[in-house]
């Protein structure tokens, strides 16, 4: 029998947890603390699997059915989901840590050293208040010319004409400095 959101939120729970099944190996994990854990155990060369999917109600009944169908998507092409979500978060924090905001400030520690403290502490807030809030998150070999142009616009907009330059050539430098 399939899930229905009134099913899950009568689940109350038990002295011990229990799992209610949606079927082909999704589950609703039923805590004894009360707590709702989407659960999906599969097999992967024979090895029996599990996978957690996120919590009710965070995660709706839909939500879990609609990532259980990409995992088993992922089985069907011989692919382990609980490797890809491990290399899908490895991917994430190495894209993290080559931000335009996390190279920008690496440059900025190595450029600041023979500036004025002044100047050096312009240059820090002008790109937390122009570049970072726009593109500080992009991975820095992914921001493209037309976003580099629309952040500058988007200064220059507002008259800071002097600025947007100054923008522009703290950008260029950030970006020879990744390269």
């Amino acid at each position: 029998m399939k899930l229905t959101d009134s099913i899950i939120k009568a689940a109350k729970p038990e002295e011990n947890d229990y799992s209610l099944a949606d079927g082909h190996g999704l589950a609703l994990l039923v805590k004894s603390s009360g707590a709702k854990w989407w659960r999906y155990r599969y097999r992967f060369n024979g090895t029996p699997k599990m996978l957690s999917i996120g919590v009710y109600p965070d995660v709706s009944l839909k939500e879990a059915r609609n990532q259980h169908a990409r995992l088993k998507e992922l089985l069907a092409q011989g692919i382990d989901p609980s490797e890809n979500r491990k290399e899908e978060k490895q991917q994430a924090a190495i894209a993290a840590a080559n931000s335009f905001e996390s190279v920008a400030r690496l440059w900025w520690n190595h450029w600041k050293h023979d500036k004025t403290e002044r100047h050096a502490d312009q240059t820090i807030r002008r790109m937390e208040a122009d570049i970072f809030p726009i593109i500080g998150h992009k991975p820095v070999n992914e921001i493209t010319a037309a976003q580099f142009i629309a952040m500058v616009r988007k200064v220059e907009s507002r008259g800071a004409l002097d600025i947007a330059k100054r923008v522009l050539t703290l950008c260029g430098q950030v970006t020879r400095s990744a390269h």
